[in-house]
This record gives C-alpha cells, structure tokens and sequence, in this order.
C-alpha cells in the first residue's frame, strides 16, 4: 500500500490551516511514519506537484490523501476521520467527521 499526503500552500505563501491541522494529528497519533509521499499543492505554481495530482484526480481542496493499494483502484480521501478510520482503523467521534465535512462544504447546512 501507498499513501500520498497532498497539503496545500496559499497563494500569499502560507501554509493552508487546515493542512496544518491534519499534519498535526498524523503526527500526533503516528500515523505520519506510514504515509509513504507528501506532495505539495503549491497555488502560486500549478505545475506544482500537488496540483498537478490534484487536477489529474479531480479534487477540489486539500489537504487529501491517495492510497493505492496495489491490486484495486486509487481511494481517494478528503476528510481525515474518514482516512484514518478506513486506512488505519482509527475510530474518530462521528461528530468531528460530520464537523470536517461540513466545514469542507460551505453549500451545506444544518438538518
């Protein structure tokens, strides 16, 4: 299995929080050790490695995380909880998975 980490760099140079965020986590709970790739997605140079994956995949933000597993299709994650649940088997609070993806899509709202 391979895991590529795409982070973003913002236009004004800055890392993206977000991916600050989700860099943090991976190493405070190990799991940066098994990611295999980190690629950046630099927005002041679309040739950048991460945005030319980005584009070749067809995802919109980062951070995100490719796994290939060899023998089946590439996943694609763009929610962290979801990753670490089905990558790594790491139980998250479904709540903070329902907040990622809400925080990720603006467009939706509240039941």
């Amino acid at each position: 299995m391979h895991i590529t980490f795409v982070k973003k760099i913002l236009v004004s140079g800055e890392p993206c929080q977000k991916c600050l965020d989700v860099e943090q986590r991976l190493n405070k709970t190990g799991q940066m050790a098994q990611i295999d790739e980190i690629l950046i997605a630099d927005e002041r140079d679309t040739n950048s490695p991460g945005m030319l994956l980005a584009t070749e995949l067809n995802v919109p933000r980062a951070p995100f995380f490719v796994v290939d597993r060899n023998d089946a299709d590439k996943q694609i994650y763009t929610v962290y909880f979801k990753f670490a649940k089905e990558v790594f088997g790491q139980s998250g609070k479904k709540a903070d998975e329902a907040k990622e993806i809400l925080n990720d899509n603006p467009d939706l709202d509240y039941i």
